[in-house]
């Protein structure tokens, strides 16, 4: 694989710690889930449904120019929820909602399907935890992308 862009972030403490990336762009201060409600922190579930949420947008905006699909005024909404599996380990859940307003309800399963085939955290996280889709064409409720 060609590396288009590697990020450095180093972590201090764990989940009650710190991070921080080798430009000095990022840095904050860590909480266990919950604790952050407190603002004396984030917590890495927070961090990665953030970068996932903004890679699935990008990849979102990437096939819907392709296929003329409008992402004027879209949203992407990542949830991510940490559990145990069925062996007692740690894993993770996601739930991906895109809003795309401006689109049909047959163009936004088309285009959050492709993109789900293009972003990268879809690509790495396929096969290995629970990721649901769902998507909001105009001003209809939100339906599952199977």
């Amino acid at each position: 694989m060609e590396i288009l862009y590697k990020a450095r972030v180093t972590s201090i403490g764990g989940r009650d710690g710190s991070v921080k990336s080798s430009d000095g762009v990022l840095d904050l201060a860590l909480a266990r889930p919950g604790a952050a409600e407190g603002g004396t922190g984030t917590n890495p579930e927070q961090l990665f449904a953030a970068g996932y949420a903004a890679c699935f947008h990008s990849a979102l905006k990437r096939v819907s120019a392709e296929h003329k699909v409008s992402v004027k005024d879209s949203k992407v909404t990542v949830d991510v929820g940490l559990g145990r599996n069925d062996k007692g380990a740690f894993g993770l859940d996601v739930d991906i909602l895109v809003d795309l307003p401006n689109a049909t309800e047959e163009e936004a399963e088309k285009v959050v399907k492709a993109a789900h085939q293009v972003c990268p955290y879809s690509n790495a996280t396929r096969g290995n935890i629970d990721v649901r889709l769902a998507a909001s064409a105009g001003d209809k409720q939100p339906v599952a992308v199977g």
